[in-house]
C-alpha cells in the first residue's frame, strides 16, 4: 500500500489544502518500506496535493481537515482519505501499517497545544 501523509512540521497537518509538505511510504506486510520521502510543493495547493496523490499512485492519504471537494475527487480516484488524524505523523504511519489507524484519531503524541 503507497500512502501519503499531509504534514505541518512533524506533525499531520491540520487543514489538506494549507500544507507545503506531504510524506510518501509504501507498506507491506505491515511494515514501512525504505525510508519515507518528503516531499514540498511551491504553494499551498488542495488540488496540487490531489494531483500528487494520483501521479504517485497513493492507494490511501492521511490529513486533518479535508475540504468535501477534494476529499469527493481522491475517494472517486479509489484513494481512501483517513481524515481528522491528530497528532505527529511518524506515529500516524506506524499505526497505518499496523492497520490501527482510524478516521479522527488522536494519537499518542499529540500536543495539548
Amino acid at each position: 500500500m503507497k500512502v501519503m501523509i499531509a504534514v505541518l512540521k512533524k506533525d499531520v497537518a491540520p487543514r489538506f489544502d494549507l500544507t507545503l509538505e506531504a510524506v510518501f511510504a509504501d507498506i507491506k506486510r505491515g511494515k514501512v518500506q525504505g525510508e519515507p520521502r518528503m516531499i514540498l510543493i511551491s504553494r499551498p495547493s488542495g488540488e496540487e496535493l490531489s494531483g500528487l496523490a494520483v501521479k504517485e499512485g497513493v492507494d490511501r492519504v492521511v490529513c486533518g481537515g479535508i475540504d468535501q471537494v477534494h476529499h469527493d475527487f481522491l475517494t472517486w480516484k479509489d484513494i481512501e482519505v483517513v481524515d481528522g488524524v491528530i497528532g505527529p505523523w511518524e506515529e500516524a504511519l506506524a499505526a497505518l501499517a499496523a492497520s490501527d489507524l482510524r478516521p479522527n484519531a488522536i494519537l499518542a503524541g499529540a500536543s495539548a497545544g
